[in-house]
């Protein structure tokens, strides 16, 4: 079915790189299907929920949270997948491990802990190289072998993640150095998180008030997309949805209409040929290349770096290092099944790798705990 609708330049299932670990695969479900599920199943995607975006948690149960926010990029990329024919299980899969190496508390989190790391001699934190980590030794199905033991291309996906915000390390690329470009179906991946989080992290600017109506009004691009938006809506809140969702129907249009063209120019015949290629094949057009930094500018002026948002990053910071340097003042804190890892490895890693794995709600959780002389441990 796949080589009768797929496009040649699509990965096909048949034509994977491969497991880790051999094993015999599924007689109903494709080895990417296969990864979606294990993704699914894993406790690290379980936890996305209660990680934070933007907002922490307490904030509010409308904002988007780790978790709605790779459902978000899951729903957008599989139609971008659809539309040019290539491979959708890919894309879901891909999808949604893109997140899975967060930490909690979002990017300050990581931040922090690449800070520390650092400051220790360990090279950083990245959450692309933790993502992969997670999925190849952190998480655990079977006895036979660690991780999850994804297809080569999901894990490629996961450690070549990029957007404005996200840019990969070189460690840790060694394995995927074979090739200049990711595959396409990860291309796609990489531009839905950015029109997802721009789109939907506006949309919760607004509805926080963090963001106020004449401050868009300068933004070209919210100027276009409003005279597009000729629905009545008998409310503020009923406007901010018909934009938003015109905003991202605007965008992905965008995509699909340059990307195509650029697939075409490119005369691929291949998913090897595409990943050959030094340029990405999926982008915007120039124009709204030029429109989306204005976006996210906008967004960094007036949302990113507005105080109430400082103000949550500053005390997840302070909680992010206090933990830290208290399991690292005594590590017999650990829980026992993190503690058997100290056996083996260096405890900087091992308590990294512990916080990294901590939802918003258990960081707090734990912070009070030893901090807190009034909160049971």
């Amino acid at each position: 079915m796949e080589k009768e609708n797929l496009a040649v330049y699509a990965v096909k299932s048949d034509e994977t790189l491969g497991r880790k670990y051999q094993e015999t695969e599924h007689p109903l479900r494709t080895p990417f299907q296969r990864d979606r599920d294990r993704i699914i199943h894993s406790t690290a995607f379980r936890r996305l929920e209660y990680k934070t975006q933007v907002f922490i948690y307490y904030e509010g149960d409308y904002y988007r949270n780790r978790l709605t926010h790779t459902l978000e990029v899951q729903q957008l990329a599989r139609t971008i997948a659809r539309v040019l024919k290539v491979n959708e299980d890919l894309v879901e899969a891909v999808s949604l491990a893109h997140d899975l190496g967060h930490t909690p508390f979002g990017h300050k989190g990581e931040s922090v802990l690449n800070e520390i790391m650092k400051e220790k001699g360990y090279g950083g934190f990245e959450h692309n190289s933790h993502g992969l980590k997670v999925v190849d030794a952190l998480e655990r199905r079977t006895a036979q072998y660690p991780g999850l033991n994804l297809t080569y291309e999901v894990r490629e996906g996961i450690i070549r993640h990029s957007t404005s915000y996200d840019v990969p390390k070189r460690e840790g690329m060694e394995e995927f150095a074979e090739f200049p470009s990711a595959s396409v179906e990860t291309q796609i991946v990489n531009l839905c998180d950015e029109i997802a989080y721009t789109c939907h992290d506006l949309d919760d600017g607004i509805k926080s008030e963090i963001i106020k109506s004449m401050d868009l009004e300068a933004m070209a691009l919210w100027r276009e997309i409003e005279e597009m938006t000729e629905e009545d809506a008998p409310d503020q809140g009923l406007k901010r949805r018909l934009m938003i969702r015109n905003f991202i129907n605007y965008l992905v249009s965008d995509l699909v209409e340059e990307s195509t063209k650029n697939i075409k120019e490119s005369g691929i015949g291949s998913a090897v040929d595409a990943r050959k290629l030094k340029r990405q094949l999926i982008s915007h057009s120039a124009g709204m290349k030029i429109k989306h930094a204005e976006l996210r500018k906008f967004l960094e002026d007036n949302m990113y770096f507005h105080y109430r948002v400082i103000r949550m990053a500053q005390k997840a910071a302070r909680i992010i290092k206090d933990l830290f340097y208290a399991y690292l003042s005594e590590p017999k804190q650990l829980p026992p099944g993190t503690q058997i890892r100290l056996q083996y490895e260096p405890k900087e890693i091992v308590i990294c790798d512990y916080i990294a794995g901590m939802t918003d709600r258990f960081a707090h959780l734990e912070h009070q705990k030893l901090f807190d002389p009034h909160t049971l441990v």
